[in-house]
């Protein structure tokens, strides 16, 4: 039915695993950075920040539906470690239905509150107009969003990380193309970019909803199968735990745009074009943490308690190699890296001070998603909301306190100070306590 996890060499399955999901979620980022390296080529400073700060919003929202959807991927992955085909198929179809509801909801409320919700931002003037038009536009495309994070979250919990991959690739090119032709060619400024995004994830949406169909005919057949109640609340309590701990984490994301919106628009640009470098530089560990979670639910289900041992120190050793060369690599090449977005001194300036400091510690925050997937497989999501708050409020208090003290600079120190902390106290948490539940 799909790819078991519970078999094979643990660092050869893992590794494998993990590319494509690495890879679908680098592609997942071209939507926004191509909108972003078109309009600050294109449109200009002003533009730049604008799509920026849209894009904080816009990934806050987003990781709702996108927590939503990883949770429920746990719990497919441990029904299908257990081989217990008609849970599967319950839970299924119960978060379905949950998470499209929450889809609906959200869509409505941004639409309602979209002025309320861009002055919160402190948003410049300057720029209101232009934050309003893209995210009328590009906040069409949530149930685009839902459609892909569903179906890629039910392949990868059966093993299949390929095909989620796949559809991005082809909506990721398709989106460059429709950005250059509404930005470039028609001139019909930020809202060719935000079409160009819709447009392109509904292709990646619906395209991975009919390949699963068709894929797995039998699993996506619910006769005789009824939305059961206790499904239902298994699925929710679950996942909005998952839910909870991604939204703090983009909420924590949110204040801060605030802060460094205060600080005016070349702030504001060196912020949006050096967090685009960022989620570059750090998804690939964000993505072995997801595979890892996969991984270890999968054989938290079937049991495995030795191939949780050795997958835990080989995704330790993993994440911290791959943190440290990305380090380094981002130190070197910073100027270069913001060039990308931005030919104006003072905005590259600012972004290359962002990403000494913050990028030095890649290694760190690759730690802290493997403690998120982690405690998420072995069914204690609250340890990754703990986590999460612990990172992101240390974050959003000490950057506050610090822009105070010693300016913008003080905003960049904040983040690397909050994953150290919840690093510590997740390891800690891990020996005194989980590593007794999962190899005891």
């Amino acid at each position: 039915m799909g790819r078991d996890l519970t078999q094979g060499p643990v660092i050869k399955t893992l590794i494998a695993f993990a590319i494509p999901m690495i890879l679908g979620d680098l592609l997942q980022q071209c939507y926004n950075i191509a909108d972003t390296l078109i309009v600050g080529q294109f449109l200009g400073t002003t533009a730049l920040g604008a799509v920026g700060s849209a894009f904080s919003l816009m990934t806050f929202i987003t990781s709702i539906i996108l927590g939503l959807a990883m949770g429920s991927g746990t719990i497919f992955s441990m029904r299908f470690g257990q081989k217990d085909e008609k849970s599967l198929k319950e839970s299924i179809l119960a978060s379905f239905i949950l998470i499209l509801i929450v889809t609906v909801i959200l869509d409505i409320l941004v639409y309602v509150f979209i002025d309320q919700i861009i002055e919160l931002l402190n948003t410049p003037s300057e720029m209101i107009v232009m934050m309003h038009d893209y995210l009328f536009y590009v906040f069409m495309g949530l149930l685009a969003i839902f459609l892909y994070n569903f179906f890629a979250s039910l392949l990868r919990s059966l093993g299949d990380s390929i095909m989620p991959l796949v559809f991005l690739a082809i909506s990721a090119i398709l989106n460059i193309i429709l950005d250059l032709y509404f930005v470039a060619v028609l001139n019909i400024g930020v809202q060719g970019a935000a079409i160009a995004t819709v447009i392109a994830q509904y292709i990646s949406g619906f395209g991975i909803m009919i390949y699963t169909c068709k894929k797995y005919p039998d699993l996506l057949r619910y006769q005789g199968v009824k939305l059961k109640a206790h499904r239902l609340k298994e699925i929710a309590n679950f996942s909005f735990l998952t839910c909870l701990q991604q939204s703090i984490m983009n909420l924590g994301i949110l204040m801060v745009q605030g802060l460094v919106n205060s600080f005016g628009t070349v702030v504001m640009a060196s912020f949006a074009a050096s967090v685009k470098i960022d989620a570059f530089a750090y998804l690939p560990v964000q993505d072995l943490g997801n595979a890892f979670s996969i991984f270890i639910s999968q054989n938290f289900g079937a049991d495995k308690k030795d191939r949780i041992k050795k997958g835990i120190k080989a995704a330790f050793m993993i994440t911290v190699t791959f943190g440290i060369i990305t380090s380094l690599f981002v130190n070197i090449f910073a100027y270069e890296l913001l060039g990308l977005f931005s030919d104006v001194p003072e905005v590259i300036a600012v972004g290359r001070e962002y990403l000494l400091i913050e990028g030095s510690f890649y290694a760190l925050i690759g730690i802290l998603f493997l403690l998120y997937g982690l405690y998420r497989a072995i069914c204690m999501p609250m340890m990754s909301v703990i986590l999460t708050i612990l990172s992101l409020g240390t974050r959003v208090v000490l950057a506050y306190i610090l822009a105070d003290m010693i300016g913008v600079i003080g905003i960049w120190w904040s983040v690397p100070i909050g994953w150290i902390l919840a690093d510590l106290f997740g390891i800690i948490y891990y020996f005194i306590y989980a590593k007794k539940k999962i190899l005891v």
